[in-house]
């Protein structure tokens, strides 16, 4: 979980949409998926497709990890359900994380979470695939889209975004990293090009492993607090997975991302505090 602040707001209009309304507001951004379930539903499936894909489907991949089966067959069906089930957990598990934010800042504040204005902006889920309509070669057809390291980016007018921001495109959050920010974006209509997809994510430049040989958590903690920026985490190891050098350059990836015109940056976020558990 990050707390932060706005700052560079790109587009003022679009910032108040999503209730960005004053400079250096405050808003709380977390990240978390089905608590392992998800992972451990595609582990289970990646065995139960490779003992069908080859002599039952007659399908053949050069990396196991893309073991898969058509989506009309059983494995195909109990597999999507399975992976609809960790949707659902990971949207449920946000939900209460969410409520026990809103708890702890009335109960430090004296407020009410509705007299602090702590309204959700936005809630999606990455890593998974979805049957949706797109125009492929002059025509509309249902495509099962998979978005791995990517999220939803739906532009102006789609008939999948939520009605309240249906006007102007889905909100977008990119996180970065623990020291550098993320970003509040929005889908384009350009971004069809990509399935309206988008990155969800500034991405690692090393392994978890090579970010815990390199840097001390507690260090790290000491440098960052000397910058304004508190943490608290659970173990000095996980603290020192997310060092901000082990991130690619979360500005370098958004201009990457408005370049492409897959989606559009809205506000910059600059950590105060985080919390990894």
């Amino acid at each position: 979980m990050q707390v932060a602040r706005s700052e560079d707001v790109r587009d003022k209009e679009l910032a108040a949409k999503f209730g960005i309304t004053i400079p250096n507001q405050i808003v709380v951004m977390f990240h978390c998926g089905s608590r392992g379930f998800g992972h451990q539903v595609a582990t289970d499936y990646l065995q139960t497709f490779l003992k069908v894909m080859e002599p039952k489907y007659g399908i053949k991949i050069l990396d196991r990890e893309l073991a898969c089966a058509p989506l009309d067959s059983p494995e195909g069906r109990d597999y999507f359900a399975a992976m609809k089930c960790g949707l659902n957990m990971s949207f449920a598990n946000r939900q209460v994380i969410l409520h026990r934010i809103r708890e702890v800042f009335s109960e430090v504040f004296g407020r009410s979470a509705e007299e602090l204005e702590m309204h959700m902006v936005y809630d999606v889920s990455h890593n998974t695939a979805k049957l949706e309509r797109h125009v492929v070669d002059g025509k509309e057809k249902n495509l099962l889209v998979h978005r791995k390291g990517a999220t939803r980016a739906f532009g102006p007018g789609h008939e999948e975004v939520a009605a309240r921001y249906r006007e102007i495109g889905q909100p977008v959050i990119i996180g970065g990293s623990m020291e550098t920010g993320s970003y509040l974006l929005v889908g384009t209509a350009s971004g069809a090009e990509t399935f309206f997809s988008t990155a969800h994510g500034s991405g690692r430049t090393m392994s978890r492993t090579k970010a815990r040989k390199q840097w001390h958590g507690k260090q790290l903690q000491r440098d960052l607090e000397a910058r304004g920026i508190y943490v608290r985490s659970t173990s000095w190891a996980g603290l020192a997975e997310e060092a901000g050098p082990a991130y690619k350059d979360i500005d370098e990836v958004m201009a990457a991302t408005e370049l492409a015109g897959i989606s559009k940056p809205v506000t910059r976020f600059t950590p105060i505090g985080n919390v990894k558990g």
